[in-house]
């Protein structure tokens, strides 16, 4: 599920389009969207998703208190405010608009959280005089077809055996903050978990998750902890407090050309980090462990790969006790904070030329929320420490998205800028490594890699590492992670090159 404004600039929302509604007949397309509020604000909305084909957003019903409404613009009213989660499954309601732009903002804030904890996407209209504050903007509801941008057809499933398996669970979320650690929470908590603990190491991204989540956002409950992975001590001490039952490690150090610059740095998170949360997680006898890693990882030419493929490798080396534990490799995710189509967005705003590092250059994409989803119903096929790969389809080269996305924003002559490959940079990323053998599981769209023996004295050689790192001793750092790690082939490069790369607004993610 996800909360947005109505009136939001966002430009990439993630509604698929429809055709225009008509109440005489079947939908095929479109989220079915149930319209909370019966006055001169939703009869608005109704009109102009009615005439709007490019919302995404089949209206089926409303709710109201006030017992004289029948129907609105011809859609039928469904029940009271207070029926709302019946309502929701009874008819399968996949969005929610809430148009009372008149409810006091505690009241508000009541209804958004009511309606998100049900699993539905939430969209509310602010109040009038809120959205007087601010310019009318063309690309406000914009609907951005995904399935145009991913050449294949978007997947939003998560199994009953994920579901089941978060149903009453404590569950822990690292890197609670970040856009991958948001939809984590998002759907973790329309599965009803027993709790959700969302941890973090940056103030503002709790700040900003909580708000998201709940409407308000006070920071004082216990669901939400600040705490650094490095810190071995404080990452026990959270875990003998919380005692999960799941882990998911979503926390890391992901841009690229920064980690080439500082690579002790992202051995420290990437790495060392990993390691203190899988022993804590097998301290208080969790029932499952998983790291959320990236196909950077396969073949790593780049400091950020090689720390995520040893976090996979440690992973691995915690397979025999009875946590069971696994890592989720997966490319880029479209619709994230700070990711690639959120630069395009603001580049095109500009006037500004695309930056792109190569013609050619290659990246596999997903949805946040169909990551999630998949990353969630991999977690109970668990048995051995394995690495699962998402089914991402083909790679998109990176000037189509952008001219497909340009489109979609009625720029059809956007302008490009090549950058050329930053250090560490593939021009075509990979999911497996070339000696990994690719195995089926029961979910088609989920393939394991067979792990691959871990290196002897592997946590010795690991002690020297952390040391290095801590030391800051950058080229030691580089030196023995390619003696841990025969496939790691990094790109050297010089500081003229990282400079210019850090300054190039072209985003990491997974």
């Amino acid at each position: 599920m996800s909360i947005l404004r109505i009136d939001s600039a966002t430009g990439h929302d993630r509604w698929r389009p429809t055709a225009p509604w008509d109440r005489n007949r079947p939908q095929p397309g479109g989220l079915a969207t149930l319209l909370v509020g019966g006055g001169a604000a939703a009869r608005t909305v109704a009109r102009d998703l009615r005439r709007s084909p490019d919302y995404g957003l089949r209206p089926i019903g409303f709710l109201d208190d006030d017992p004289r409404v029948r129907s609105v613009s011809g859609i039928p009213m469904l029940g009271r405010l207070n029926d709302l989660r019946h309502i929701v499954q009874e008819h399968n309601v996949e969005a929610i608009v809430i148009a009372i732009p008149s409810l006091p903002p505690a009241k508000l804030s009541a209804l958004v959280r009511e309606a998100a904890d049900t699993g539905a996407h939430v969209r509310f209209l602010p109040s009038f005089l809120s959205a007087l504050e601010r310019a009318a903007r063309a690309v406000d509801m914009r609907v951005v077809n995904f399935n145009n941008l991913l050449g294949r057809q978007e997947r939003r499933n998560l199994r009953p055996t994920a579901r089941s398996a978060l149903t009453g669970a404590r569950v822990l979320v690292t890197g609670a903050g970040g856009s991958i650690g948001q939809e984590l929470c998002r759907q973790i908590r329309s599965c009803n978990p027993a709790s959700l603990h969302m941890l973090d190491h940056d103030e503002s991204n709790l700040h900003t998750l909580q708000l998201e989540l709940d409407g308000e956002a006070l920071l004082d409950s216990p669901d939400v902890i600040i705490a650094d992975i490095r810190d071995r001590a404080r990452i026990r001490q959270v875990f003998q407090a919380t005692r999960p039952d799941i882990v998911i490690h979503a926390a890391a150090h992901k841009h690229l050309p920064l980690l080439e610059r500082h690579p002790c740095e992202g051995v420290k998170s990437n790495v060392q980090g990993t390691e203190n949360l899988v022993e804590a997680a097998l301290e208080v006898h969790a029932s499952r462990f998983v790291l959320i890693s990236t196909d950077k990882a396969a073949d790593p030419k780049s400091i950020l790969g090689a720390t995520k493929r040893l976090a996979e490798m440690i992973v691995q080396a915690h397979a025999a006790g009875q946590t069971q534990v696994c890592s989720v490799r997966f490319g880029n995710v479209l619709g994230s904070r700070g990711s690639f189509l959120t630069v395009i967005a603001n580049q095109v705003e500009r006037g500004e030329a695309v930056t792109v590092t190569d013609p050619e250059v290659t990246r596999f994409f997903m949805t946040v929320e169909e990551a999630v989803g998949l990353v969630l119903s991999a977690a109970p096929m668990a048995e051995y420490g394995e690495t699962f790969v998402l089914d991402m389809g083909d790679p998109v080269r990176i000037v189509d998205l952008v001219r497909r996305y340009a489109e979609q924003l009625h720029v059809p002559d956007v302008q490009i800028r090549y950058t050329g490959l930053r250090p560490g940079e593939k021009l075509h990323e990979a999911l497996f490594s070339d000696y990994e053998e690719r195995l089926p599981t029961v979910e088609p769209a989920i393939w394991a890699a067979r792990p691959a023996r871990i290196p002897d004295d592997f946590t010795g050689r690991l002690e020297k590492l952390y040391s290095a790192a801590a030391k800051g001793e950058d080229e030691v750092v580089r030196a023995l992670m390619e003696d841990l790690m025969p496939d790691y082939s990094p790109v050297p490069a010089n500081a003229a090159e990282l400079a210019s790369a850090l300054s190039t607004p072209y985003p990491d993610e997974f």
